[in-house]
């Protein structure tokens, strides 16, 4: 009865707080979110440094601070509201973007649910600055004066103070902060042209300095998700009707038990795309057994008034105008850098994995295992009642001729 009376009354508009709470629940999940919110931000501003500091997972502080173009006084409470930006002014703008953000939302509903400060300076004069401050409470913004060098700092802090239905959700630091920095490496991976600063608990965890060059990018990535990565991975450059790809394609050796290390840009939007993800697993299909999954740092530009990006309120997800073009693109561009791979160029054994015996052991120490990409099976169809190509027979043939020439030999001849 109570909850047919409370569905039976007048229609009314939501409090400004409530709706930015309610706003929240779509674009602040968790520390990671807010964190890639104002890092976005920082990104759009023209930032050259960006500084993100971390506290108990970022549940008790989130603090990014960059040297972008800053905000002006009179601009500085409408960071705050809703639906105010600075990135589009036109629905011709929004068909077009190339900002990472554009709704004017984040802001606003990251101080709904924590205790917000935002200081900037758009002057060159470290004297000049100002500070707004904004608490779930209320969305009253007060602006002061406050020295700050040219950009701006926003620390978020106590996220979720006044939700506690949410915050007790929040997992451990441990793991909040496992989230942060997986933000954090998307956002680094997607700009090398800018230095980067990560800290938790006052501690540096990563700090990038800025390069464009082959040899600085390998550096960062190798930084971010191990040396192995770019060991055993393969440049990729391809371009073609208007498409660009380019990026770090790991061999099938280098397969991974989750998809944990799959990093896809878009005009340098990371991404996670179902028309994508199929691409690549077409392009695998026929050299990962069940279970794998590839690694990959893959950059795909064009044109930005083919692509929507304005489809999800994370803005994870994009709409091709010619999906079946991209896809298409995607799946051969992948396919032939695999193919271009030689087996001679996977995975090998090094004498430091397999040392030399000596003593009484040599003479029972059975031959070193062979590399993985021996060990593991390449299946040549896709089902049992599909014969394989001819061609790709011959190629196989070729290629395990090149490396065990002598191996008709040792089958015909008669072991004692």
């Amino acid at each position: 009865m109570t909850e047919l009376n409370s569905l039976s009354g007048r229609i009314h508009v939501l409090d400004p707080r409530l709706a930015n709470q309610i706003a929240a629940g779509e674009v602040v999940e968790r520390p990671s979110s807010v964190t890639k919110e104002l890092i976005e931000n920082a990104i759009d501003a023209g930032s050259q440094r960006i500084e993100v500091e971390i506290e108990q997972g970022g549940a008790r502080l989130i603090k990014v601070r960059d040297d972008g173009i800053g905000i002006g006084e009179q601009d500085l409470p409408l960071a705050l509201a809703r639906h105010a930006t600075s990135k589009i002014s036109s629905l011709e703008d929004l068909e077009g973007v190339s900002s990472l953000g554009f709704r004017g939302e984040a802001l606003a509903s990251i101080s709904s649910v924590s205790r917000l400060e935002l200081v900037s300076n758009a002057d060159e004069d470290p004297r000049q600055g100002w500070r707004v401050v904004a608490e779930g409470r209320g969305m009253e913004a007060r602006v002061t004066p406050a020295p700050h060098p040219r950009g701006t700092s926003v620390s978020v802090r106590d996220l979720f103070f006044n939700t506690p239905a949410r915050r007790k959700f929040l997992r451990t630091e441990k793991t909040e902060f496992a989230h942060v920095e997986e933000a954090f490496r998307r956002q680094a991976l997607s700009r090398y042209d800018i230095a980067w600063v990560l800290r938790h608990n006052q501690k540096v965890v990563h700090q990038l300095p800025p390069g464009n060059m082959p040899t600085a990018r390998e550096r960062r990535i190798a930084s971010l998700l191990g040396k192995n990565f770019i060991e055993h991975a393969r440049y990729i450059e391809r371009e073609a009707g208007g498409l660009r790809l380019s990026g770090w394609v790991g061999l099938p050796t280098h397969s991974r038990s989750q998809a944990d290390q799959q990093y896809f840009f878009v005009n340098g939007r990371v991404v996670r795309d179902r028309l994508v993800a199929h691409a690549v697993r077409q392009a695998y299909r026929d050299v990962l057994y069940n279970g794998r999954h590839p690694v990959f740092v893959l950059y795909l530009e064009l044109d930005p008034d083919v692509v929507d990006v304005n489809v999800h309120p994370t803005k994870h997800e994009v709409r091709f105008r010619d999906g079946r073009m991209v896809h298409d693109f995607l799946y051969s561009s992948l396919h032939h850098c695999l193919a271009a791979s030689k087996p001679s160029e996977e995975e090998q054994s090094s004498p430091e994995d397999h040392p030399v015996p000596v003593g009484p052991e040599a003479a029972t120490t059975e031959e070193p295992p062979a590399p993985r990409w021996q060990q593991q099976g390449m299946p040549l169809s896709e089902g049992s009642g599909r014969h394989p190509g001819a061609e790709r027979v011959r190629r196989f043939m070729q290629g395990y001729q090149a490396l065990h020439p002598d191996h008709e030999e040792t089958l015909l001849t008669p072991q004692p």
